[in-house]
């Protein structure tokens, strides 16, 4: 599971960069659009033939990568009002509870294996995602703007559940750019509306941050197909792992590196989701 495991380790290295943003004031969304177009050239060189977009356009997954970047930014966009108004607690909740949608679907849809250890896996999971979300200084108001919470939840869940869908077996760098061209040129859209109308102007330093995070971006989603693609993973069993191991492992690296407070529940979070992984995987 060599693959699910750099997967795991990309996403989490994407939260570091994140907090990285906070910390330096770097403008997010020019960061976020930076990544988008190097994470889109990293699939290009990755591609061993050559790109042809009228080709490209007349595939079987371009419509569903079309909406795919359309979601990508979206749900950023949407992430990020979650956290404002109904608190980060929320955000993290809605955006990893949304496992229970690909799990789901890949229970039904794929008939994948399922038992009692994978169901009661998957229960200690969800409610270690719950207990590990919890912030103490948050102060997480549910019925305020209760839509984007919702939106957040299913919009998630909707990502993990098309990319797994639609990417072609044989043509992952090539699905995987075309998503983020979409995200980029949409991204790039805002920013000349911000220029142009709002006065808001590019900085530079926002181009380091943004090729870093666009390798591991590119990274995070790479290994996480080939994980379902070449070692076969089931997308109930790798989704469950994915979610729950980002979460625990942010944590404590916020724990370690920025020096975050962990409350006992998050503690018993972390724990839960270790259990959790063991009775997932073992199943």
């Amino acid at each position: 599971m060599i693959y699910l495991l750099l997967s795991i380790l990309s996403s989490t290295a994407i939260f570091v960069v994140f907090k990285l943003l906070k910390k330096y004031n770097v403008n997010t969304l020019q960061v976020i659009t930076v990544n988008y177009v190097t994470a889109c050239i990293c699939g290009s060189l990755l591609y061993k033939g050559q790109i042809r977009p009228l080709e490209i356009i007349q595939t079987n997954w371009f419509i569903a990568a079309f909406g795919l970047g359309f979601l990508f930014i979206a749900i950023f966009n949407v992430m990020a009002l979650t956290a404002q108004k109904n608190g980060l607690s929320v955000a993290s909740v809605a955006s990893k509870m949304s496992l229970v949608i690909p799990v789901v679907f890949g229970i039904y849809v794929y008939n994948e294996s399922v038992g009692l250890q994978k169901i009661a896996g998957i229960i200690l999971a969800l409610i270690a995602v719950y207990l590990t979300s919890l912030k103490q200084k948050d102060k997480t108001v549910l019925t305020q703007s209760i839509y984007l919470p919702i939106i957040l939840f299913f919009g998630s869940g909707i990502i993990d559940t098309s990319i797994n869908h639609f990417a072609p077996d044989d043509n992952i760098p090539l699905f995987s750019a075309t998503i983020f061209f979409i995200a980029g040129t949409i991204g790039f859209f805002i920013l000349a509306y911000k220029s142009l109308k709002l006065k808001s102007n590019f900085t530079f330093k926002s181009i380091p941050f943004g090729i870093l995070l666009g390798i591991i971006n590119y990274c995070s989603i790479h290994f996480l197909l080939l994980a379902l693609r070449v070692e076969r993973t089931e997308s109930s069993t790798l989704f469950t792992i994915n979610n729950v191991a980002i979460l625990a492992l942010s944590t404590l690296i916020g724990l370690l590196l920025f020096k975050e407070q962990i409350s006992k529940k998050n503690w018993i979070g972390i724990i839960l989701a270790l259990i959790s992984i063991v009775l997932v995987t073992l199943a």
